[in-house]
């Protein structure tokens, strides 16, 4: 463990931040923290683990006089209290580069990178692992319901694998999102997994990449730190993938969802899949049948991910589906947030057009024929930019009507979404967006939220319109 007894984290109220926060809290550091919106959820959290946080980036948190200054990707040059770190040559590190040295550092770590399904999937291994008694620890970028929070350190285990692998287990989603500023590398490269799971990749962070190439160079680096008495969990579906894993791969590569009962070459090894029944087959052969409730494809193929990076640290294929059979969904991941009048309103983290397409797709197959009104919120960096903006009406397809909330955008949503014709409605005023929503809706209709922000808490304030 680093002597590092006191950090003090630049930009603590991000979800990430704020789970390293959680994490040296526990490991026995004083934490302290600053942001420019410290406000709930995060803050309460962080302050119910006794974490001080302050208010902006004041030159005079420098008094505080921390071991090191653990810096987010929020900050950037410019920041008042950087520039003086900076001129007076204080230490200074970035979160993912500080948790790999101090936490990390001899655990088995299983790391979950993808442009979709991170989190889900990333929670789903972490439960897993749990059910079959290996205490994992994980650092999630959401709440996963089974745990309740969303960081924790591991409990070590009887034997150790060896090779200075200490016995305990750490699940990491692996955000392939910049580190630092100081440091433009993906924050994934830093965390070493033993087990990888590359769950999907396509072009997405359009104000730091300039294609899905870049994406894929970034993708590469990961696989290239992957020992190889490693496993690197790979999409069969995915070409960007196999084009990722065909620069050079020097660990023994599992494909899953490319066939339902067939092995897969890809990488040369073994194949995972699910047919139409939730039967998944391992190398040919059956395992077992998925049985939960969670909806669509996306999760499905997350599911073969999950069981197949279990299998890697000893967990039964068998005892996986019984783990799966209990998990709870991430909250904001088709969350029902409540019904009224016999109208259901759902919250979910969607902001990417494969990730709406999928999710809408896996609502209809559960509402089959009743109404569903998608209420969209570009918020993204990618969506701000109207990069993905072509794709948002086939991502649409399925639902019946489509609301969406153009405030601050800068390009136009009702030009991009004009393909829709009258299914599509767009406002620039949140309070007229719910209106026009309660105005037409009914009985039976599946209200479905979609923004990876608060979105103006748009959720309660359409429960209480349906209700008045």
């Amino acid at each position: 463990m680093s002597q590092t007894k006191h950090i003090h984290i630049l930009g603590i109220c991000g979800t990430f931040m704020g789970g390293i926060a959680v994490l040296a809290k526990q490991a026995g550091y004083r934490v302290t923290g600053c942001d420019a919106n410290v406000y709930p959820p995060m803050s309460t959290q962080l302050e119910e683990q006794g974490i001080e946080l302050i208010e902006g980036f004041s030159v005079d948190q420098l008094s505080l006089n921390p071991d090191v200054f653990v810096v987010g990707n929020v900050v950037s040059r410019g920041n008042p209290l950087m520039e003086e770190i900076l001129n007076r040559g204080l230490p200074y590190t970035s979160g993912p580069e500080w948790l790999a040295d101090t936490l990390l550092r001899d655990k088995w770590v299983l790391a979950v990178a993808g442009t979709h399904g991170k989190t889900t999937t990333t929670s789903m291994l972490a439960w897993v692992l749990e059910y079959a008694g290996l205490n994992p620890g994980f650092l999630i970028g959401g709440v996963p319901q089974n745990f309740g929070v969303s960081a924790r350190l591991p409990s070590p285990q009887p034997s150790s694998a060896g090779g200075g692998f200490d016995g305990c287990f750490f699940v990491i989603e692996a955000d392939e999102y910049d580190t630092a500023f100081f440091d433009k590398r993906s924050k994934f490269v830093h965390y070493r997994p033993r087990t990888a799971i590359l769950n999907n990749l396509e072009f997405d962070h359009a104000d730091i990449f300039a294609d899905l190439a870049a994406i894929e160079t970034q993708f590469h680096h990961l696989v290239r730190t992957v020992p190889g008495n490693g496993l690197v969990v790979s999409n069969g579906r995915e070409e960007s993938l196999a084009r990722v894993i065909q620069r050079g791969c020097w660990t023994p590569v599992e494909a899953f969802g490319a066939h339902a009962s067939t092995p897969s070459s890809a990488g040369g090894g073994l194949g995972w899949g699910i047919d139409s029944e939730d039967r998944v087959y391992f190398d040919g052969k059956p395992q077992g049948s998925l049985r939960w409730e969670l909806l669509g494809e996306h999760n499905r193929m997350n599911a073969l991910a999950a069981l197949a990076a279990a299998r890697h640290v000893g967990v039964p294929v068998a005892q996986g589906l019984a783990a799966l059979a209990e998990f709870k969904n991430v909250k904001r991941r088709m969350e029902v947030r409540g019904t009224v009048n016999g109208i259901t309103v759902y919250d979910d983290f969607a902001h990417h057009p494969t990730a709406i397409d999928t999710t809408v797709a896996g609502l209809r197959r559960k509402v089959g024929a009743a109404r569903i009104l998608a209420v969209l919120e570009p918020r993204s960096n990618t969506m701000k930019l109207g990069v993905m903006k072509n794709a948002l009406p086939g991502s649409l397809k399925d639902a019946d009507l489509v609301f969406c909330y153009a405030g601050n955008l800068g390009w136009d949503a009702r030009g991009a979404l004009s393909p829709l014709g009258d299914k599509a409605v767009v406002r620039d005023d949140l309070n007229e967006l719910i209106e026009a929503i309660v105005a037409v809706a009914r009985a039976g209709d599946q209200i479905l939220v979609m923004s990876n922000g608060g979105f103006g808490g748009i959720h309660g304030k359409l429960l209480a319109r349906l209700r008045a």
